[in-house]
């Protein structure tokens, strides 16, 4: 399962309370799809949780914009578990997993971010900007 890293005199620390949260939510979504499971969660299609999704983010908005933060917990959960049965469903065929998923965007963070996680340094945002649209750039040419 990926871990958060975090920079700490120079060693990275595995934020363990997160990995058994991400774990036990998945070995729920998995027991709900599973032969003794739920026959709303067994038939779900990334395709037919679509709208779900378009749903929680619109509640999640209006939880941000009322600064609501319970209800933007609660949305941030509700979002969760449509993404990793997303994410199920894909492993189920064969497609990628919710680790796949959590281990790309890990990577693309620290890659992106080498004035936190390397030895860049920038002075401004702009800089920021800048070295963040490179890279962008680098990992579309890498990627074609």
């Amino acid at each position: 399962m990926p871990y958060l890293r975090i920079k700490s005199s120079n060693k990275y620390h595995i934020m363990k309370k997160d990995l058994l949260a991400d774990e036990s939510l998945l070995a729920t979504i998995r027991s709900l799809r599973g032969s003794q499971g739920c026959p709303w969660d067994q038939k779900q299609t990334s395709k037919s949780l679509k709208k779900y999704l378009r749903e929680e983010v619109d509640e999640l908005m209006q939880a941000i914009d009322n600064e609501d933060s319970d209800n933007i917990c609660e949305e941030i959960g509700d979002i969760t578990y449509i993404l990793m049965m997303i994410s199920e469903i894909c492993r189920d065929n064969g497609l990628f997993t919710y680790t796949d998923c959590l281990s790309g965007i890990n990577d693309k963070l620290i890659r992106r971010h080498p004035h936190v996680f390397g030895d860049a340094n920038v002075k401004d945002e702009e800089q920021l900007r800048q070295q963040w649209e490179t890279i962008k750039q680098q990992e579309k040419k890498q990627n074609h």
